[in-house]
């Protein structure tokens, strides 16, 4: 009797740790919520879910402490969602190559991205890849996914995270593919953002969006693992030059992979150009691109979904090279705003060896915004 009344308890207890990390999750704040400025309207959950059919999953591994100390996770991007198989047309994109996104010499080749893209920490994308094979495969008809080529992007964890144990394992892949949905995207400390830094503040996943006055809508995720402090700029405001606490670092060292989804109906080298742009929106908040920094970027277009499905003579649409603009600019809107996004959500993480990294502090960043005139 005294054993089941404790187990009620104590489910009780988890229940209630449960719901409240919950409604943390859901109330809050964002970069606007604080009163950062930024250009463009964005859509009803100003992140790429906005595209119609994009869906997103998490799986967030934290445990242990000190040298066992484990902090990372995978992130799943799916474009069309779990319910369709169909390819959409992709191009990518390197800004500075120390990093690896898998995948990207046949959407080069062929125009299309096959499948999810995937993003978690570097030692762990072989694993990653193989489960998104093996998902795939046990999903598909017999006999209809005779190959696979999936798209697993990285960024490096190893100061929080003990990136040398391969703690990702199949099942956090699968777990991120299997839950992926659409609606609001959680940010901050989740997936395979759970372990990274940007510009010496606390980073992770972060994402935005554009709802255009031409009906289309373009949506950014990102994981932000780059920079140096004293270059990070917010609407213009030199934050990294104010707050200066917690630096640890004389060098550009990380990475950040972008995602860039769209519903307009862009081909393959259209797509890339959206690509490059995404370094605009980085040079914003005060990027450079260092030497040792992997900066990866890959967009596509849930438009014309039958262009890469049966045979057969295609007919597509798209929008001219000369109405791009709009699209161009919104991509570099939401790519700056989903930076911030990742650095507003997360919270200070200590990891790997006792090392800490602060979260940016929000009542300095609107201090900061409010003497330079930005609020």
């Amino acid at each position: 009797m005294l054993a089941r009344l404790r187990h009620r308890a104590l489910t009780r207890t988890a229940v209630c740790i449960l719901y409240a990390g919950l409604m943390t999750a859901q109330t809050k704040p964002r970069a606007r919520d604080l009163g950062v400025p930024f250009d463009g309207k964005p859509g009803p959950n100003n992140g790429i879910t906005d595209v119609k059919g994009v869906e997103v999953g998490h799986s967030t591994i934290i445990r242990g402490e000190g040298r066992q100390a484990v902090r990372t996770g995978v992130t799943a991007i799916l474009p069309r969602g779990k319910q369709s198989t169909a390819p959409v047309f992709a191009g990518w994109f390197s800004l500075n190559g120390n990093g690896e996104m898998t995948g990207t010499t046949w959407i080069e080749e062929s125009g299309f991205l096959e499948g999810p893209v995937m993003i978690t920490n570097t030692h762990s994308v072989g694993v990653v890849r193989d489960a998104v094979i093996a998902w795939q495969v046990k999903r598909a008809a017999a006999g209809s996914q005779p190959w696979a080529l999936p798209v697993v992007a990285e960024t490096w964890d190893g100061l929080l995270n003990d990136i040398n144990g391969f703690h990702v394992k199949p099942e956090h892949a699968v777990e991120a593919l299997d839950t992926a949905s659409g609606g609001p995207v959680a940010e901050g400390n989740v997936g395979g953002g759970t372990g990274m830094v940007c510009h010496e503040f606390k980073g992770g996943i972060g994402t935005a969006s554009r709802a255009l006055r031409s009906g289309y809508t373009l949506g950014v995720l990102v994981q932000c693992n780059y920079g140096i402090r004293r270059e990070l700029r917010i609407a213009g405001a030199p934050v990294g030059r104010e707050i200066t606490e917690g630096t640890f670092r004389d060098s550009d060292v990380g990475s950040i992979i972008i995602v860039i989804a769209t519903d307009a109906p862009l081909l393959p080298s259209q797509l890339k150009r959206l690509a490059r742009r995404a370094s605009m929106g980085l040079a914003r908040n005060g990027s450079f691109s260092g030497n040792s920094s992997g900066d990866i970027f890959v967009a596509f277009s849930t438009a014309n979904e039958k262009a890469g499905t049966g045979p057969g003579l295609k007919t597509l649409s798209m929008v001219p090279n000369d109405e791009m603009d709009p699209l161009l600019l919104a991509t570099v809107q939401a790519t700056e705003e989903a930076v911030v996004n990742a650095l507003v959500a997360a919270t200070t993480m200590t990891g790997f060896d006792g090392h800490t990294v602060i979260a940016l502090p929000h009542d300095r960043l609107k201090a900061i915004l409010r003497k330079y005139g930005r609020m």
